[in-house]
């Protein structure tokens, strides 16, 4: 009989399923227009029934909401504090 490797167990970290990656983009602004001129396209193919991927319109939609989020965190830190 062939030997079996012992299993993980289910809580352990490689089971928990996707980790998320952090955006390092050199240029944001650049980022979101790409990103803007992809989701135009895709709306486009998916009016025409071109677009089979119809779960990249959402990942994309998610991906702009990204960068504005870090876009504006950026904003708040950049801004001095006022003392109240």
């Amino acid at each position: 009989m062939a030997e079996r490797k012992p299993r993980q167990p289910r809580n352990a970290p490689a089971s928990r399923g996707r980790q998320k990656k952090k955006d390092t983009v050199a240029d944001p602004q650049a980022r979101l227009g790409e990103l803007r001129e992809e989701l135009f396209r895709l709306r486009f193919q998916f009016a025409t029934r071109q677009l089979t991927n119809t779960s990249r319109i959402r990942t994309v939609r998610r991906d702009i909401a990204r960068m504005l989020t870090l876009q504006h965190q950026q904003e708040l830190m950049a801004r001095p504090r006022s003392e109240a």
